[in-house]
């Protein structure tokens, strides 16, 4: 499973951020593995320089193999736990997609 982290303008995309976001995603979906091919994340600061709740989104981008993609978002006032819920929504959406598809089959 590849994975990508994305920052925008308003967040400094250092090393340390990026093999946290990696360590949080590789946790939640790890178990997926052999299904994933490529995890894109996104991180944002939809405030910019200002200050508010809730203002840091994480978007993260799931690729199902033979799939279309899947988006989830999460807000939280860090990054920190908007990586941890965006996570937690894309762990429930791939178990949701693949017991779907497993009850087709």
């Amino acid at each position: 499973m590849q994975i990508q982290v994305n920052t925008d303008s308003h967040i400094e995309g250092h090393e340390k951020l990026a093999s946290h976001v990696k360590h949080v995603v590789q946790s939640a979906l790890g178990r997926f593995g052999d299904r994933i091919t490529r995890v894109e994340v996104h991180l944002s600061d939809q405030n910019g320089d200002k200050t508010g709740q809730e203002d840091k989104r994480c978007t993260m981008e799931v690729r199902l193999k033979g799939r279309q993609p899947t988006a989830i978002s999460h807000d939280a006032a860090t990054l920190a736990k908007a990586v941890d819920g965006a996570a937690s929504r894309a762990q429930r959406s791939i178990e949701s997609t693949l017991g779907r598809l497993h009850d087709h089959s």
